[in-house]
């Protein structure tokens, strides 16, 4: 039963801070220092749960990702976003691949995590303080090689505490995009991203994993995406009229708090 309540609590943490740019991964990381599960099991827990709340924008944005409705010119424009969260996706992967083992050894901790949430709060009230023109107003309008360069930036969410959502987000503000634009990039970004992530964890781990556990990723899965659901819809409205400063504040307030509480 306790087991139960912690795979709620820890789906409502996900669903909650998956797209939000202030780091899902580090809210988990904090939240197991206190509730967590047995370090071989955490990992893949937290893992495959943040594909529930990938699902949550799969069911969203259904029909603008699915490229069988619609006329001509609406699955163009469909294969086109398919075609450009591929190509971001790919400096992901490969880094990934090469230093995500590294990564999780060394850098998994609280420390890393305040760290990381500091640095990028100051970035976005910083990104937010100066007044720009977004060129790029539609997903149609962005680049194949502005992909690439989202992409990469991306790839610097292998840190804890950066935020996989941040990181993308400030990319395509700096590269020129609208908030608007940012935000749903980095959600489809985020398919690709997480799908591989949650199948290699399972092929990794599945096999040693009890009935009992798989239950309990079947429950944070579930409450990961009902969650997720609920919080991008008002994502979404929130940042159509209003900027990511209040974000930036969050992360700086909370990375202070995770600093001095491990500290002292």
């Amino acid at each position: 039963m306790i087991d139960l309540l912690k795979a709620i609590i820890l789906g409502i943490v996900e669903g909650f801070t998956e797209f939000l740019p202030i780091s899902s991964t580090g809210h988990l990381i904090l939240v197991n220092q206190f509730i967590g599960f047995s370090k071989n099991f955490e990992m893949t827990f937290d893992i495959v749960i943040q594909f529930g709340a990938i699902l949550a924008i799969i069911v969203l944005y259904r029909n603008r990702l699915n490229p069988f409705i619609g006329d001509e010119s609406k699955r163009a424009e469909t294969i086109d976003i398919w075609k450009k969260t591929i190509i971001g996706v790919l400096p992901a992967i490969l880094i990934g691949g090469t230093l995500g083992g590294i990564v999780e050894e060394n850098l998994f901790n609280p420390f890393v995590v305040a760290t990381a949430l500091l640095i990028g709060g100051i970035i976005l009230l910083i990104i937010e303080s100066k007044k720009r023109n977004a060129k790029i107003t539609s997903i149609a309008q962005l680049s194949y090689s502005t992909a690439i360069f989202i992409g990469l930036i991306q790839s610097l969410a292998m840190i804890p505490g950066t935020s996989r959502s941040a990181a993308t987000i400030i990319g395509a503000m700096l590269l020129g995009c609208s908030r608007i634009v940012s935000a749903e990039y980095s959600f489809f970004l985020a398919i690709p991203t997480m799908l591989a992530a949650s199948v290699y964890s399972l092929y990794k781990h599945g096999m040693h994993l009890t009935g009992n556990e798989y239950l309990l990723i079947a429950v944070g899965f579930a409450v990961s995406f009902i969650v997720a659901y609920f919080v991008v819809a008002a994502f979404m409205k929130f940042i159509s009229t209003r900027d990511f400063k209040v974000f930036g504040y969050y992360r700086i307030v909370l990375g202070v708090i995770v600093l001095l509480f491990f500290l002292f």
